[in-house]
């Protein structure tokens, strides 16, 4: 849905013409999800920046952002739905991943009154394949309150855009400049980057967002807060990059603490992270006598809600995985099964753990099957089963599966 032009952004031309006077230009990056708020001791706060450096600062990248810029299909629009979702895809997604389904999306959802209208299974059928898909629901949500509550209009409003689900304070920044070019700052993965090495910041950027959010707020062009967020963003993710920085090509050269110390490689200083767990998951494939798959979708909340999937469990301690199975189907479904031979292997990475799916062909013994720990349980068809939405690990055995049944004709 096009956005009408607000007060503080009616007098400007066209972007790309606009800039073009002013020797300023284009290009985007991936959007961070959102932050907790510091709680830094608001004396741990550096003084900002002089008034000429933020001039020249500003100056200098919006003519390298001129020169540089990206032509990417979320700018240039006055779309302010179409915006919207490509911030939300690119919350820890990047631009090339996003490409194909930002097309896609607009394509099947072209309004926000498409999507609000739509069927949640439609919708993270769409989103199959992008990961975070807590990100899905909360545009299906955040569709359905802007239709009913704001008459299907991207509210402009910062109070109001962040009470709707999946949209925090930076998010709502890179919305409100991009689509109504309101001045509000950003403070994504590669700001915070860009901002650490301006001041060669000497802690994690997540123990000072406060000061980082600050000097967001103060380098901001008020007068052009699209372009700068847009540019800032794009400094990130092309030149300050978080390894071998491209420092000759950067605007901010002359300014650059971390430059100037010859530290910018070990800028953003990092946490101490412990490894990550690794999971073992034993899964079944499990068949009935007419050729049909069982599969289950799970509960809406947390990870991975809403998706279906081929049921399984964890592999607990000097469990075998065909015990494994056995075990976890009995207490997910409530049948017995017979396990057979092993189908396929996947191992996957999430944020924060990962898991090696052991995937074995089974037959359905006895019992009936009901959805003990799952929303709702389907027996499917080959030839139907690509119509359900599925985590990419799950992907992956599908794709095994197409092999093997292909083998079997």
């Amino acid at each position: 849905m096009s956005s009408s032009p607000t007060p503080s952004s009616a007098n400007f031309a066209p972007k790309r013409h606009r800039l073009k006077d002013m020797g300023a230009g284009y290009r985007d990056q991936n959007q961070g999800l959102e932050t907790t708020p510091s709680t830094q001791d608001p004396a741990d706060l550096e003084p900002g920046l002089p008034d000429f450096i933020v001039s020249d600062l500003q100056q200098s990248l919006l003519a390298w952002y001129g020169e540089q810029g990206r032509q990417l299909p979320w700018r240039n629009i006055d779309n302010s739905y179409a915006i919207w979702i490509s911030e939300i895809m690119l919350q820890q997604t990047q631009v090339k991943t996003v490409l194909p389904y930002y097309t896609r999306w607009l394509q099947q959802f072209p309004t926000v009154f498409d999507l609000a209208a739509a069927d949640l299974q439609t919708v993270l059928k769409a989103w199959e394949g992008l990961g975070y898909y807590a990100r899905a629901r909360n545009l299906h949500r955040a569709a359905q309150a802007i239709v009913e509550q704001h008459q299907g209009r991207i509210p402009q409003d910062f109070a109001q855009i962040t009470a709707l689900p999946g949209i925090g304070r930076t998010t709502a920044g890179g919305i409100l400049s991009s689509a109504f070019n309101l001045p509000f700052a950003i403070l994504d993965g590669n700001v915070k980057r860009v901002l650490a090495r301006l001041v060669a910041l000497d802690k994690p950027p997540a123990r000072a967002l406060n000061l980082l959010w600050d000097l967001s707020e103060q380098l901001l062009d008020r007068h052009h807060p699209r372009d700068f967020n847009q540019a800032i963003m794009d400094l990130g993710a092309t030149i300050c990059t978080r390894r071998l920085p491209d420092c000759p090509q950067c605007p901010w050269q002359r300014h650059c603490r971390a430059y100037n110390l010859n530290v910018q490689s070990e800028i953003p200083m990092t946490e101490t992270k412990a490894p990550i767990p690794h999971k073992h998951i034993g899964v079944a494939v499990i068949w009935n006598d007419q050729d049909q798959i069982l599969i289950d979708r799970r509960k809406p909340e947390g990870l991975l809600g809403g998706l279906w999937e081929f049921p399984g469990g964890k592999i607990e301690p000097e469990e075998s995985i065909e015990d494994c199975i056995r075990r976890e189907i009995q207490e997910e479904l409530g049948i017995q099964v017979n396990v057979g031979d092993l189908l396929t292997t996947v191992t996957h990475t999430y944020s924060h753990f990962k898991v090696t799916l052991n995937v074995h062909h089974c037959t359905h013994i006895s019992g009936e099957p009901q959805p003990l720990e799952c929303d709702e349980i389907r027996w499917v068809t080959m030839d139907s089963i690509e119509a359900y939405p599925f985590p990419k690990a799950n992907i992956h055995i599908i794709e095994a599966l197409k092999e093997y049944w292909q083998s079997q004709v």
